[in-house]
């Protein structure tokens, strides 16, 4: 089946008893026990439940994977898998990686014996040299937040296998619809689905999904262990929102490219950052292993901070907000709001300038965005 149908049918049947054509929603805690010999499918909700099953199943399918594992967040999502190693143990991980990611490496894993090694994951030569003997885990974006710079997954994908450790790539940027790390030889995806899996800015939730055995039972096992599970209703809302991603993922890209190829001849405009650009360096690589290119961009203002403060507060239609992947555009100033948590060093050695600017491109008309933009842009 192709992934609309998937999307729209993939673990979601009509319900046998009354014969409901959408997932109706548990909305329990606990469940009836026949017999002190033989438990049924479900016994508590926190370690399963038939709605957040139907979830779970859907995001495996449309990622080409086994098992599909739903979180209450992404932070969860991703705890979920670093759960996975020990003290000693070496983790690889994106030189520009999302904040949170970052944060919870540098202020939970590492005081806790893990080793971490920042490498561009891009540059092919310099993350084979970031590898030791005791590298078990390789974590990686692409596109990178805010950067957008594209990873060659299949090559990474292919030394890390070698040296026996596990590649999970966060998803979340691109979604299943436009990206498959698993069928470019990843072993485990992460999403938040947060944002456009979901997509209406509703609800917080995370994912992993594998088709590792292995990875599986771990991520399971504390799944259940930890309790950071979705509620039923989060599970439901997900689920909707999973069935129209495929046309959202369309037009968001659609209005991103539109904007990006008009915002590269702005005077305002220092640099466009969009791998759907000929201009991206690294064009070619999304092409290629991508099946679209998001609705992610990140420009550089020309001029600094009271430049993008001028920007940011005078636009009406992208709202100035935390997060991304919603129906609604979105600004985000990432040296104050996604990776606030860095130093201005560490942030000026990724290549986060005080002068850039997130968007994320919802799906209002194209030519509305563009008067925003332009109006706003205008102040600068």
């Amino acid at each position: 089946m192709q992934f609309e149908t998937v999307a729209i049918r993939a673990g979601q049947d009509p319900e046998p008893t009354t014969g409901a054509v959408i997932v109706p929603v548990y909305q329990t805690s606990t469940f009836f026990q026949k017999s002190l010999d033989t438990f049924g499918a479900y016994e508590y909700t926190r370690s399963g439940n038939p709605t957040r099953t139907a979830l779970e199943t859907a995001l495996a399918a449309l990622e080409g994977g086994r098992y599909g594992l739903a979180f209450a967040s992404g932070s969860a999502a991703t705890v979920a898998v670093l759960q996975m190693l020990k003290p000693g143990d070496h983790l690889v991980a994106g030189c520009d990686l999302y904040g949170g990611t970052y944060r919870l490496l540098e202020s939970v894993y590492k005081p806790q014996g893990i080793l971490v090694t920042y490498a561009n994951t891009y540059d092919v030569r310099e993350f084979e040299r970031a590898f030791t003997a005791h590298t078990r885990m390789v974590w990686i974006e692409s596109p990178t937040n805010p950067l957008l710079r594209i990873t060659d997954i299949a090559a990474v994908a292919e030394e890390s296998k070698r040296r026996g450790a596990l590649l999970v790539v966060d998803n979340t940027f691109l979604s299943p619809y436009f990206q498959k790390p698993l069928a470019l030889g990843a072993d485990i995806v992460m999403h938040s689905t947060t944002k456009y899996i979901a997509g209406h800015s509703d609800l917080i939730g995370g994912a992993v999904v594998t088709s590792n055995e292995d990875a599986y039972k771990a991520v399971k096992f504390y799944q259940n262990a930890a309790g950071a599970v979705p509620g039923v209703w989060d599970c439901w809302l997900t689920l909707r929102g999973l069935k129209t991603l495929a046309v959202r993922m369309r037009e968001h890209e659609a209005n991103a490219r539109y904007l990006a190829e008009w915002l590269q001849t702005h005077s305002a405009i220092e640099r466009v950052i969009y791998p759907g650009l000929p201009s991206h360096p690294q064009h070619a690589l999304a092409q290629r292993q991508q099946g679209g290119f998001g609705a992610m961009i990140s420009i550089a203002l020309r001029g600094g901070y009271p430049e993008v403060k001028r920007f940011c507060e005078r636009l009406k239609l992208f709202l100035l907000a935390e997060s991304l992947g919603g129906i609604e555009s979105l600004v985000c100033y990432p040296p104050k709001m996604s990776h606030a948590v860095l130093s201005e060093q560490e942030r000026l050695a990724q290549g986060i300038t005080p002068n850039m600017v997130r968007l994320s491109v919802g799906i209002e008309h194209r030519e509305d965005l563009q008067a925003d933009l332009a109006q706003a842009l205008a102040a600068v």
